[in-house]
């Protein structure tokens, strides 16, 4: 003979709904909820306030900031800047000196080349506020007003580029690699400049410009 479980004697909780069977359908679940603590528990799970209507995060405090003074092209600017500001930033966006290519800005590609106290620097990777009082060279200080410099022209008479967008820092690359007395050979020059990458491979005519502005010094 079966036996018939016994009903419960325990009353539902005041506000909730009472199951009226043993084997409530899931409509009937869910909808069984109990306010508890200002908590809603629907079908077992406590749910808190949205957090739609949580208050917005502090902002965040304000990069720090530096006052550096150098001289670019013969100029000298002072500027306040975020210290994590690279010497490329600097002179494309706060000087406006755009001859500088941003390429693979890891120091790669030798696009961002300037001079830095006569050497040749990667200004992708060179901060700013480390360069007070430097004495910075761009590829817009060359020429003498409408005389290119030797570099300069020497890339036109070889024609040792073809979309430009790498010149600025090969020309730069070639000014120091002269400066530092490492264009004795071919093999001497490929070797010093071999950080400046050209994509169109205008290599050969590059080595041609270093070598006749080195003999002509």
């Amino acid at each position: 003979m079966p036996i018939e479980p016994p009903e419960s004697t325990v009353a539902p909780p005041e506000g909730s709904v009472a199951l009226t069977s043993p084997d409530p359908s899931r409509r009937t679940f869910i909808a069984t909820t109990t306010v508890v603590g200002g908590a809603v528990v629907a079908g077992g799970l406590a749910t808190g306030p949205s957090v739609f209507g949580a208050e917005p995060a502090a902002a965040a405090k304000a990069a720090p900031t530096s006052r550096v003074t150098l001289t670019v092209n013969g100029k000298r600017h002072t500027l306040t800047v975020d210290n994590r500001t690279s010497l490329l930033d600097l002179l494309r966006e706060h000087l406006d000196l755009t001859g500088s290519k941003k390429g693979c800005n890891a120091g790669a590609c030798g696009a961002c080349t300037v001079l830095v106290d006569g050497r040749r620097v990667n200004s992708c990777l060179t901060l700013a506020v480390r360069l007070d009082g430097a004495e910075v060279t761009t590829i817009e200080g060359l020429a003498k007003g409408e005389r290119l410099h030797p570099l300069q022209q020497a890339f036109i008479d070889q024609d040792a580029f073809q979309c430009g967008y790498c010149t600025p820092g090969q020309i730069m690359s070639g000014v120091g690699c002269i400066e530092e007395g490492h264009a004795g050979s071919p093999e001497e020059i490929r070797e010093f400049m071999s950080g400046n990458i050209c994509r169109c491979g205008c290599y050969v005519k590059i080595v041609r410009a270093v070598e006749q502005t080195a003999d002509r010094k």
